[in-house]
């Protein structure tokens, strides 16, 4: 099958559940290479499925279970606590060619839930995280160029079909993705790593700083860096308590290393330490310039 302008048509009805910026996004980017036919939408949110027709993300709002019989591959983009009910809401209806996968941040907690609501259809699950996102929310946030070189990281289900994970590779190429694959738990200690603990910290900062003392006087005069470090704070309060919860043995084992850093350099300060402080410094100024970004 082609679309009109000659282009196969790897997928003819896709579902997106969560019609945000992630699931928003994946189904803008897929329309805009002419790959899938169909896109509907699920979700929790009828404002937001609402929304997402709207705008032209999706075609037809539609129940999880319409999601399951009329689709060919689904895409799960809620807060990773939701999919165990979802999925379980899906499997009667699911068809048995049917492939899903999904966006969320951590892997182990997903195919656990993957594998206790689908029981042996799990193997049509094939997880993914795309390492893309934004402080903003809401299908008014989709773009179709989020993930346009962007690294997308596939965690395969020993019983994946091959040619199912090659499919899901295939579409995130046509999103402009780069893709890396590592096992599960690999995924998710480096997530807690470069993600989960930067978003603990600014979240924790900023309630730190709009709590404490004279908030409004230290908030008007706070200029770029507090702007910066702050910026992922604004992101959705529910999926990043999923996320903490779900990734919790590998954020307390980062919170801890951090501690011990975070207390050396306490000791430096109070030491009057000006080499330790300055190596340290010295060390993260290379190793940021050196970064080339994901």
């Amino acid at each position: 099958m082609s679309a009109p302008d000659g282009k196969p048509v790897l997928i003819d009805t896709l579902a997106i559940v969560g019609v945000g910026l992630i699931g928003g996004s994946f189904a803008a980017a897929l329309k805009k290479a002419g790959v899938v036919r169909r896109v509907i939408g699920a979700g929790r949110r009828p404002e937001n499925l609402q929304k997402a027709c709207e705008l032209g993300l999706i075609e037809q709002a539609v129940t999880f279970s319409q999601a399951a019989s009329e689709s060919d591959l689904i895409f799960l983009a809620t807060p990773v606590g939701a999919f165990e009910s979802i999925l379980a809401a899906m499997r009667p209806a699911l068809k048995p060619l049917a492939v899903i996968t999904d966006g969320g941040s951590t892997k182990q907690d997903v195919i656990a839930a993957a594998r206790t609501a689908l029981g042996a259809q799990a193997k049509q699950f094939v997880p993914a995280h795309p390492m893309a996102g934004s402080h903003e929310t809401g299908p008014a946030a989709a773009k179709p160029d989020l993930y346009q070189g962007r690294r997308v990281i596939l965690t395969p289900l020993p019983e994946n079909r091959a040619q199912d994970v090659a499919l899901v590779e295939s579409l995130w190429r046509a999103c402009g993705a780069r893709l890396l694959t590592l096992e599960p738990a690999e995924h998710d200690a480096a997530m807690a790593c470069i993600s989960h603990l930067p978003h603990w910290l600014s979240s924790l900062y900023m309630q730190y700083v709009a709590t404490g003392p004279q908030p409004e006087l230290r908030m008007e005069i706070a200029a770029g860096g507090f702007r910066d470090f702050t910026r992922i704070a604004q992101s959705s309060p529910e999926m990043w308590r999923d996320i903490f919860i779900a990734n919790r043995a590998s954020m307390l084992q980062e919170i801890a290393t951090f501690r011990a850093q975070l207390d050396r350099a306490e000791q430096a300060l109070r030491d009057e330490d000006a080499q330790w402080l300055e190596h340290m410094l010295d060390e993260a100024s290379r190793a940021r310039q050196g970064w080339s970004g994901a």
